[in-house]
């Protein structure tokens, strides 16, 4: 289903909505990996190393742009199956790189701040290009994840550049936000924060892998084009304000194959308990209690 950008409200406003919340995601993240870099300098009393992170962010927002601009725009540029294809691998590729990233950041919250104070140490003590680096990577690391999310997910819009649109807007509400949180003038739950929007992350990758599956189908290269699940096209209205959000956001379609229904819900299922499983910490080491002798 095609959300083009010229039609009604409710779809524009699903555009916008769902990448813009990618966007404050993403942008939040790496406005905190900033924050932390800055902070670490500022009170290290190194601010002559501080324009060497920013050209480190400087430089990973441009690979962003580049790998977003040359995948996005060069699929448009294709039809057919050729289109299909390219959109299928693509698709493939953000949930791989989403999945990651979202398990990734459960694991490694809690030490993030130490691990990035320890590398920055280490950079000051190389030089500039470490630092620069370091900073390249700490950004481009959710820069490249917000890119194939981001062409994955506008898969469905025909060249709307609405998403796009949501997505700017969301990070420029990250870097609000990140400033402000820098400040002390706002606090946030991150653990909340990235939990709520981890599980809308792992929703809309399951969408998009159900996307691919579909676009692999029609190439030919999976099996069961043919054998449809279910189908509720004949009272699920695809223009409606519900129909365009699930479609917008989460990809789906009132008449799926049962291909694209298991993978769906197997993904959803493993992930998603992967997810919410409870993070398993180490108990503190047993006392030593004294031991009689023994004859």
């Amino acid at each position: 289903m095609n959300i083009a950008a010229g039609s009604s409200g409710p779809s524009v406003a699903t555009q916008l909505f769902g990448s813009g919340l990618i966007g404050v995601r993403e942008g939040l993240e790496a406005g905190i990996v900033v924050m932390i870099l800055v902070a670490f300098l500022v009170k290290s009393d190194r601010r002559d190393a501080l324009k060497w992170v920013w050209v480190g962010v400087g430089a990973a927002i441009a690979m962003v742009l580049i790998i977003f601009a040359v995948i996005h725009y060069g699929t448009s540029t294709v039809t057919g199956l050729t289109a299909e294809a390219i959109a299928g691998v693509s698709s493939l590729a953000a949930v791989v790189i989403v999945t990651f990233m979202v398990l990734w950041m459960k694991r490694a919250a809690a030490s993030i701040s130490g691990e990035l104070k320890e590398s920055m140490a280490r950079a000051l003590e190389v030089g500039s290009g470490a630092v620069v680096l370091l900073s390249f990577l700490a950004v481009g690391r959710e820069g490249v994840e917000t890119a194939l999310l981001m062409v994955g997910y506008a898969e469905n819009t025909s060249g709307s550049s609405w998403p796009l649109v949501g997505l700017i807007l969301g990070v420029l509400i990250a870097v609000v936000l990140t400033v402000l949180l820098y400040q002390g003038t706002v606090r946030i739950n991150f653990q909340k924060f990235f939990t709520y929007t981890g599980v809308f992350l792992v929703f809309v990758a399951a969408g998009m892998l159900a996307y691919a599956i579909r676009a692999l189908q029609t190439v030919g290269w999976l099996p069961g084009l043919s054998n449809t699940a279910f189908d509720l096209t004949s009272w699920y209205d695809q223009s409606s304000w519900y129909g365009t959000i699930f479609a917008g956001i989460f990809n789906f379609r009132p008449d799926p194959t049962v291909l694209q229904v298991v993978g769906w819900a197997t993904y959803l299922i493993v992930v998603m308990t992967a997810f919410l499983w409870p993070r398993r910490t180490k108990p503190a080491p047993a006392q030593p209690t004294p031991t009689s002798a023994v004859a």
